[in-house]
This record gives structure tokens, sequence and C-alpha cells, in this order.
């Protein structure tokens, strides 16, 4: 986790990825549920990132929340995701959630892989 004395700054949603997982935790009938970004080890650049619907928050989980919607990180990933913003985004070729993470040193072009 971050060194004693540092501040840990939490990812955010954006207004379109909050619109988002309302949407798909309604169609998916995934009421009760949160939605979880993760961080594992693999990748093109290293580490890739994940999401997947979650019926449990462990005690050491952060939530972040916007309009009513639900993101969990646990704390290994956030270590990664410090100050990441979640957005999703809409383009010719598809649609997706987006993650920006401040402190990776680069990224791939499959869009959930980055070096830190």
């Amino acid at each position: 986790m971050a060194e004693a004395g540092s501040e840990i700054t939490l990812p955010t949603l954006t207004e379109n990825a909050a619109a988002r997982i309302k949407v798909l935790m309604s169609q998916e009938d995934e009421g009760d549920a949160v939605v979880r970004l993760a961080v594992d080890g693999g990748g093109c650049a290293g580490f890739q990132y994940g999401f997947s619907f979650d019926h449990s928050v462990a005690e050491d989980d952060i939530v972040v929340e916007r309009d009513g919607a639900r993101l969990v990180v646990d704390s290994m990933s956030l270590e990664f995701l410090q100050g990441a913003e979640v957005d999703f985004v809409e383009d010719l070729i598809g649609s997706a959630f987006a993650v920006k993470i401040p402190n990776a040193t680069s990224t791939c072009s499959c869009g959930t892989s980055f070096a830190v």
C-alpha cells in the first residue's frame, strides 16, 4: 500500500461510467451486486485490469460511488489504481470502459494492459 504519511488518491468514476454501470446492473439483473475493478499480472505491458460483478465487499475494499453506481477496488489493486479515472467511451469501433491510470509508464494498444 502507500508509504506511511503519503496520501491515497482514490479512483474516480465519470458520469458516463456511472450511467453505464447502472444500465449493466439493470440489464444483467445484478441489483444487489457491485462492479469490481481489479488489477492482475499479465497482459502485453505487465499488468492488466478487468471488471466483474461481485456480490460481496471485503472490509479492506475501497468503494467509489457516483450517481448511485458503485465501483469496488481491492487494497492490492488500489496500489496501481491511485488517481485513476474510470470512463465509458463509445466510438465507431465499439464501446468499453476505459481506465486512465496516471502512474502508468506505458500502455498497450489492447486498452487493458499497462506498465508502472
